[in-house]
């Protein structure tokens, strides 16, 4: 996916009450951003980090900058919690992700479970149905190793028993974990900071829920999901 233009490059001043961000402009002019991810960001909130922003068009915005990405460890990592859904959207029209190619269709936000949405239903005459959540990744706090949730998220622990109760009516579903950095060789669940969402994971995957991690190429141009990691446990 493509930033539809060119992001505009920033200093982080400090990140502050879950949705805002204050940066720096290189006119040296500061500027309050909107930052689209409610976690708690561990190793990307720290002032001073280079940062890239979108801007929007949309006079009814309060805010009309973005924080999109960030220079952590090296390299990009992409913090926007809602641009994992693109991504995948684009992935499953390209056929990028063969476990989730072939589908004769696809539908987002279908209800399901007591009161969810699921982030993707992929149908198909032979092969049934298929509910699949996706979630963000930015953490990495052992090189190399990916992690989710960087904070307590009994929403996606919901998520994951909801999935489970779709695999025991005989449909199929998938946590599908996109890592929007370039420097991680594997993920893992982070038990240390929610053990109720590690052990959460585990149970699924028992009750037949496929768990799958893809690693992203990350720009300032745009991201794109490329390779599948492996799920360390």
């Amino acid at each position: 996916m493509d930033f539809p233009a060119p992001l505009v490059p920033a200093t982080l001043l400090r990140r502050y009450k879950r949705f805002l961000a204050d940066v720096v402009l290189e006119d040296g002019s500061e500027l309050t951003v909107h930052c689209p991810n409610p976690g708690a960001m561990l190793g990307l909130n720290t002032p001073g980090l280079r940062t890239w922003l979108s801007i929007s068009d949309n006079p009814k915005r309060k805010l009309s900058h973005t924080l999109e990405l960030l220079e952590a460890d090296g390299g990009l990592v992409g913090i926007n919690t809602l641009l994992p859904n693109r991504l995948v959207a684009e992935a499953l029209e390209a056929g990028t992700i063969p476990e989730l190619a072939g589908y004769a269709s696809v539908r987002r936000e279908v209800k399901y479970g007591k009161a969810s949405r699921v982030d993707f239903l992929l149908e198909d005459p032979a092969r049934g149905r298929c509910w699949l959540e996706v979630k963000n990744v930015h953490l990495m706090r052992t090189p190399g190793l990916a992690e989710f949730p960087d904070c307590v998220a009994a929403r996606s622990t919901r998520h994951l028993e909801e999935l489970a109760e779709q695999v025991a009516a005989g449909d199929r579903a998938v946590a599908l974990f996109v890592i929007q950095r370039m420097d991680c060789q594997a993920f893992s669940a982070c038990a240390d900071l929610d053990p109720a969402f590690a052990r959460g994971l585990e149970a699924a995957a028992s009750a037949g829920v496929e768990v799958m991690a893809w690693s992203s190429e990350v720009e300032a141009g745009g991201v794109r999901i490329t390779q599948p990691l492996p799920w360390q446990r």
